[in-house]
């Protein structure tokens, strides 16, 4: 549970952002939201306000883009003005980017997903690792990967590129904050019924591909993955039952992270849930 926890929670004007900050509410948090377009959050907070636990909670909001230095700066700067303290961070803001061959799409469109993507979920990483060790916080942090950061996904490059990377910076943090007991963890949502499928059967067969395009079709009938589990996996990795479990991926839908308090110590002393190379002898093969 969060009582009493102040976090932030970038992209949190819809979708799973949104989610993510009712979730938090009820489970006893203040949050702080931000995205690009004020009067969404504006309408977002009015309705956020419906899942307050208790009368000592807040709601605020921040207009930011996580693209912009600048602007996460004054992000953070206004957070710890209204809340004085902060506790956990959820970097879930993100777009998808050009969908095609890499080699017709806009290279423009390349560089600004992997700007807002990797290099913004990366600058507030920063920000907030900063933060917690001013104020001698054990903190916590919880990074959105996503499609194509274990495998290759054709015609994504710009966000499939941007995901990895968030995975291993996620890693990399993890491993330079050890010292600090600060936790940080990334999720993987599974495939969703967000705006970003729209965008996906809105650029059509053509772009896609065949099998990716059915895939989609397929998806946005069944109804995708729930909002709700990623969710919950990212108020548990804010709560303190996550222990000191840092720099894993967790799969909202596929790992039982529920049960991660009790095999805290198994976990911490192996490489499960990371981003690792796969040799011969792990497939049964005797050359090196």
């Amino acid at each position: 549970m969060l009582e009493g926890k102040k976090a932030l929670i970038t992209g949190a004007d819809q979708g799973l952002g949104k989610e993510i900050a009712k979730e938090f509410l009820k489970q006893g948090a203040s949050v702080c939201i931000c995205s690009r377009e004020e009067n969404r959050l504006r309408e977002t907070v009015k309705e956020l306000e419906g899942y307050q636990k208790s009368a000592g909670q807040r709601v605020i909001f921040q207009r930011a883009d996580v693209g912009s230095t600048e602007d996460l700066d004054r992000l953070y700067d206004a957070v710890l003005q209204e809340f004085g303290t902060l506790d956990g961070v959820v970097n879930n803001a993100g777009i998808q980017g050009p969908i095609g061959d890499t080699t017709k799409v806009p290279w423009e469109g390349i560089e600004e997903v992997v700007r807002i993507n990797l290099l913004g979920t990366l600058y507030s990483m920063r920000k907030a690792v900063l933060v917690f060790r001013e104020q001698k916080k054990k903190g916590r942090i919880v990074n959105l990967s996503g499609g194509g950061a274990t495998g290759p996904r054709e015609f994504f490059m710009g966000y499939a590129v941007a995901k990895t990377g968030v995975v291993r910076a996620t890693e990399t943090m993890a491993k330079e904050t050890e010292q600090d007991g600060i936790c940080i963890n990334a999720i993987a949502p599974g495939a969703m019924n967000t705006r970003m499928l729209e965008e996906m059967l809105a650029a059509g067969e053509t772009a896609l591909g065949k099998r990716a395009y059915e895939q989609a079709l397929g998806q946005k009938e069944k109804g995708g993955a729930p909002l709700e589990k990623a969710a919950r996996l990212a108020a548990f990795l804010v709560s303190d039952r996550a222990g000191t479990m840092s720099g894993r991926l967790i799969s909202a839908l596929w790992d039982g992270w529920g049960d991660f308090d009790a095999h805290a110590e198994e976990i911490a002393g192996s490489d499960i849930y990371t981003l690792r190379r796969i040799v011969p002898k792990d497939r049964g093969f005797q050359w090196e």
